[in-house]
Formats: C-alpha cells, sequence, structure tokens
C-alpha cells in the first residue's frame, strides 16, 4: 500500500506543478515515434543505466513510441582483448575480420542487448531484443574509406573488413512491435546482400531507423553537453546549414563530425528534430522532452 501519511505540502504542490508543466510536452509527443541512441557512460554504470531505463519506462507509459538504439564499443574492446584477438584503427573505425564481427554480434545482440532488456523490465517495462538481422529490418553495405597515405600524400582506400552501414529499412518489424506496445531495444548488426554480417555504426543506425520510422525526435546520448563553439561554450539551437558552416570552418571537429552528420541525414529523412545531449546527466532524456530546460543541441531543418 502507498504511504500517503502527512507528506509535506510543498513538496507535494511542486511536484503537482511540475507535471502540469511537463503536459503539453506530452501532448507534443502522444502517439510519436522518438528514437533513442544509447551508450558511451550511460549504458557502463549501474546508476545511469537505471535513470535511463526509468526514463523509457515512463515514456513509453505516457504515450511515446521509444525505439532503443546502442552501441557497445568499449564492451567489444574487453571482450576481443579477453579472447587475445587484437583491434586495428583505419579512418576511425574498427577494422572487423571475420574473428572480429562474430564477437561485435555475440556482444551487442547478445550481452548488451538483453542486458538493456532486462535494466527496462526492472522498472517495468516491456521491451523486446533485436537487431537488424530480425525481420530483415535493415540491410547493410560494405563502408569504404580512404586516407592520406603521409609517406606518399595520396589518398588510398581502406579496407575496414565487415563494417557496414544501413542501405535498406524495412519498418515492417518496428510497426508490428511498436503497435503492440512494446518496446524496441536495437542492436547495430545487420546482414548484407552478400550474407555476411556488418557491425554499423550505433548513431548512423539510430539515424537511418529515425528516418525510416520518420521520427519526432532523434536522440543522440553522448559524453559531452551537445555541440560546442570555439570557447567550448554549448550551442543550444542549429540549423542544417548552421551545422555545414560550423564543420567548414572548424569549430566542429573530430568525432562530433559523423554525429553531426547523422543528425543532418535525419532530419533530410524527415525526422522533425535531432538533439546531442549528455548521458551523463540523470533523466537526460525526461530534461529533453519533458521540460522547457532542454538537454543539449536541438538541431533542425
Amino acid at each position: 500500500m502507498t504511504n500517503r501519511s502527512s507528506p509535506e505540502l510543498p513538496d507535494v504542490f511542486t511536484q503537482a506543478e511540475i507535471l502540469v508543466q511537463a503536459l503539453p510536452h506530452m501532448q507534443r509527443y502522444d502517439q510519436q515515434v522518438v528514437v533513442i541512441k544509447y551508450g558511451g557512460h550511460a549504458m557502463g554504470d549501474a546508476s545511469a543505466a537505471e535513470d535511463f531505463a526509468e526514463d523509457v519506462v515512463l515514456l513509453e507509459q505516457s504515450g511515446v513510441r521509444p525505439i532503443v538504439v546502442h552501441g557497445g564499443g568499449p564492451q567489444i574492446g574487453g571482450m576481443l582483448k579477453r579472447l587475445g584477438i587484437e583491434s586495428e584503427f583505419q579512418a576511425g573505425l574498427r577494422v572487423t575480420d571475420k574473428a572480429t564481427v562474430e564477437v561485435v554480434e555475440m556482444v551487442l545482440a547478445g550481452a548488451i542487448n538483453k542486458q538493456i532488456v532486462g535494466t527496462i523490465a526492472a522498472e517495468g517495462g516491456h521491451a523486446i531484443g533485436l537487431c537488424g538481422k530480425d525481420g530483415n529490418m535493415v540491410t547493410a553495405r560494405k563502408v569504404t574509406r580512404s586516407v592520406i597515405d603521409p609517406a606518399t600524400n595520396e589518398e588510398k582506400a581502406v579496407d575496414l573488413g565487415f563494417v557496414g552501414e544501413p542501405q535498406r529499412v524495412n519498418r515492417a518489424v518496428l510497426d508490428a512491435v511498436l503497435g503492440a506496445e512494446l518496446i524496441p531495444v536495437l542492436a547495430p548488426v545487420a546482414p548484407g546482400e552478400d550474407g555476411a554480417t556488418y557491425n554499423i555504426n550505433a548513431d548512423t543506425f539510430a539515424g537511418a531507423i529515425a528516418g525510416a520510422m520518420r521520427a519526432k525526435r532523434l536522440l543522440l546520448l553522448t559524453d559531452v553537453p551537445g555541440v560546442l563553439d570555439k570557447n567550448k561554450e554549448l550551442l543550444p539551437e542549429l540549423t542544417i546549414d548552421e551545422c555545414r558552416r560550423l564543420i567548414a570552418d572548424g569549430t566542429i571537429t573530430g568525432g562530433m563530425i559523423p554525429k553531426v552528420e547523422t543528425c543532418i541525414y535525419a532530419l533530410e529523412q524527415g525526422v522533425e528534430g535531432v538533439v546531442i545531449l549528455d548521458g551523463k546527466v540523470s533523466h537526460s532524456v525526461l530534461l529533453e522532452l519533458y521540460t522547457d530546460h532542454g538537454a543539449g543541441t536541438l538541431i533542425t531543418r
């Protein structure tokens, strides 16, 4: 039985006011698809993982149709090390040979995926773990990259092995899962037309899913507050044109470039807005969606 004895009245009224302030935001996202890319610090910390699961369950209970896409780079690296498999990186991506992709699939579509499903279940949600292979949800194509050879200063192609990017997304499985009021938890592993298994960057995978589902929001949880200016101050809102200009002038650099490019792709596919936000902030998903405050950088067309 709930304990209703003599609560602190100011706290009760504060809680009620918070709920009232959240109402228009809840109405805005009612029955809308929100894709959340989950990874980084939040995935490795038990308390942060619990907060994230609570956010996802609350979203689903309040009428949102959340889809979770997760990464797992550190966990993959740890397993490869334990198995004595050397990791090689080229053009910022892990070179994935046959032995490595088997470990990637085991860790992403197995251990991590089911751990997240279990954490959501522990908070009262009903989640189902899937990957791009299930129901032919995602078909991948091999990624091609090039680097500048420092010896010759010439551009040369790099073979990344079984590293892919989404070529097609079939939304039938996701529509069925959401229709059954389940929360899809997706591992970024997918088959190619050649029958091989490909490891896909989780941000890229989430962007393709959000585009195919015409999501209201795509949230990319990261380890930084959002997109920063040259003084390391948060830029709360950006447009596609502003993002391209900031990449061109060197404000957006390094690993933030592919994240922002994923945002641009998703917006061009019909997603209404994309947010890069800090997954280390407690309940950052709820702060972004259900308050006026927001929790990162909102990028729109």
